[in-house]
């Protein structure tokens, strides 16, 4: 542990620091200069870096980690979420109802009530209708997006404006849930959505900047200082998000490092290639960069649209005809996978269901062979189901699993709107990341918010202990360990939401671990973890989070310390 004679800005002493570089904490303290980390040593030997002007934190027995990196989330369409009709608190049918009645009578003169963040699992089979949304709001349209982002929830009014009726046909790339005679229910799959989406007023500029500030503040309170935005462009009533990106950028209140990863248009060809060069030459700005391509090849599998290699079971388990979608079909996936990856575009793809994990897998081996390897990182983000077959893919063709723990537990979505429909053998091949792990792969972790909590020591929690923190569960409800064969130790967990995402987002050089020379992008927890039992993580918080040494949040203040001077 290397050390630096300058004078320190701050120190860290009284508690155990992970430094990455290792699988358990170190007994030492940190100094910080300039921004950087310029000691990671002894008490003696950092102490004797302080002077009159030095801040001495001192971590009460508490864990000084790198800061979190999100390697897969939404912040613009969280925070705008957060600040309008907010349903991502609400466990219920009735709780979801209530947070749409109270912001209807709040806002008399919004001529679209939109907003979001329902689950599922609050309505039987998935899938709220029109008649509950007319209850409450009979006579203004209202268009809501599920969390997961790929559905919503229209009310009959809504319906109505989009001219969306039992004549209206299934887009190919979505689905339309209907009533007996083929009336339209109020429930809208993937590019179904768009339907009526397209009708609603676009959020402005100011709306989806301040939702990008909250967030941005809100994280921070969660430790997490840099993330991938996984969809740079516009989507379901939210405008292109890279002018907010820019703007934050060149403000300086984007204070967290963020790389961006433009939408490739399902819709289009290889003629948006240009367009994608042109937003990532200017998408760059401060501590962002639009360097990465998201490509969505599958949707969920709560609605059946993620792409699987053998069809979807139906309540009697019986096979059905469908195997969900690819949105990129397979042979344009690999013309585009090799001409983004000559462009010196990262790839970050959404694959979810086996087949999409092998379309991708497979396309990105083309792009390999037609290009040879290089340092640009791809990851495949979500994994749900991955075919055994495809396990030692990852580290053979250099791509990292970016993985969401939190969903690696049982939980009503799973039990009752997932397994039954992918039968025991499927289900078992769910979250592999053990397996995965074992076979080499590199692990990036992230959160997927606003569709689940961007928590990381959540997620963490899920990783190792393969079931849900109490605080995600109804009071009272235990559910056993998801396939615990497939768990991380906290420190491959810790590993993936820290030094995992910063390689996967190439700031391994400047963050993601405590390293003499690097960003001081720390986070002070309130206790230990690898001194607690593993089903106690979830309970472990954030006391301070640091980005390049400034305090961004402290919990014993009321508020983030964050600001825009």
């Amino acid at each position: 542990m290397a050390h630096s004679s300058e004078r320190a800005d701050t120190v860290f002493v009284g508690g155990r620091v992970f430094t990455g570089a290792g699988p358990v904490p170190v007994d030492a303290a940190v100094a910080v200069a300039g921004g950087r980390i310029i000691a990671v040593a002894d008490v003696g030997t950092v102490r004797a870096l302080t002077g009159a002007g030095t801040e001495v934190v001192d971590l009460e027995g508490g864990l000084l980690v790198p800061g979190f990196q999100d390697a897969h989330i939404h912040p613009v369409m969280g925070g705008t979420q957060m600040l309008g009709c907010d349903q991502s608190a609400q466990t219920t049918a009735e709780g979801c109802l209530d947070v749409v009645a109270q912001y209807a009578e709040d806002h008399p003169d919004v001529t679209w009530i939109r907003g979001g963040g329902w689950s599922m699992d609050c309505f039987p089979g998935g899938t709220p209708t029109r008649s509950m949304l007319d209850a409450v709001v009979p006579d203004r349209p209202v268009l809501l997006v599920n969390c997961d982002g790929h559905g919503a929830w229209v009310n009959t009014r809504a319906l109505e404006i989009a001219g969306v009726d039992r004549h209206t046909s299934d887009p190919a790339d979505g689905r339309i849930e209907r009533e007996a005679d083929g009336t339209p229910a109020g429930t809208l799959h993937e590019g179904a959505v768009e339907l009526v989406a397209r009708h609603v007023p676009v959020a402005t500029e100011d709306e989806t900047y301040a939702g990008l500030l909250a967030a941005q503040e809100y994280l921070f309170s969660l430790g997490v200082t840099g993330w991938q935005d996984a969809m740079i462009g516009s989507f379901h009533g939210y405008p292109d998000n890279l002018p907010v990106y820019l703007r934050a950028a060149r403000e300086g209140s984007l204070l967290a490092r963020v790389v961006g990863a433009l939408w490739w248009d399902r819709n289009r060809g290889m003629e948006q290639l240009p367009e994608l060069e042109e937003r990532r030459r200017i998408g760059q700005a401060g501590r962002f960069a639009a360097t990465s391509i998201k490509i969505m090849q599958d949707g969920v599998a709560e609605n059946f649209t993620a792409g699987m290699l053998e069809p979807y079971l139906d309540g009697c388990g019986c096979s059905t005809g469908n195997s969900g979608l690819s949105f990129v079909e397979p042979g344009l996936l690999k013309e585009a996978v090799c001409a983004l990856d000559r462009s010196g575009f990262q790839v970050h793809f959404h694959a979810l269901g086996d087949r999409a994990v092998r379309e991708a897998l497979d396309a990105l081996g083309e792009a390999r062979a037609a290009n040879g390897a290089n340092d640009h990182r791809h990851h495949l983000a979500h994994l749900q189901v991955v075919h055994p077959d495809d396990i030692a893919r990852f580290a053979e063709l250099g791509v990292a699993a970016n993985i969401q723990p939190l969903w690696a537990a049982h939980e009503p979505q799973m039990d009752e709107l997932t397994i039954p429909f992918l039968g025991a053998e499927r289900a078992a091949q769910q979250y592999p990341f053990g397996d995965l792990r074992r076979a080499g792969a590199h692990l990036a972790a992230g959160s997927d918010w606003s569709v689940s909590s961007p928590d990381p020591l959540w997620g963490i929690h899920v990783a190792v202990n393969r079931a849900a923190p109490a605080q995600e569960l109804p009071e009272g409800e235990t559910y056993p360990p998801f396939y615990p064969e497939q768990a991380l130790t906290l420190a491959e967990a810790l590993t993936a939401y820290t030094a995992g995402t910063a390689w996967v987002n190439h700031l391994d050089d400047v963050t993601g671990t405590v390293e003499v020379g690097k960003y001081a992008d720390l986070v002070v927890l309130d206790r230990d973890p690898f001194t607690r039992p593993a089903d106690e993580i979830g309970d472990v918080r954030v006391r301070r989070t640091y980005v390049e040494g400034r305090l961004v949040f402290d919990a014993d203040t009321t508020a983030p310390t964050a600001s825009t001077d």
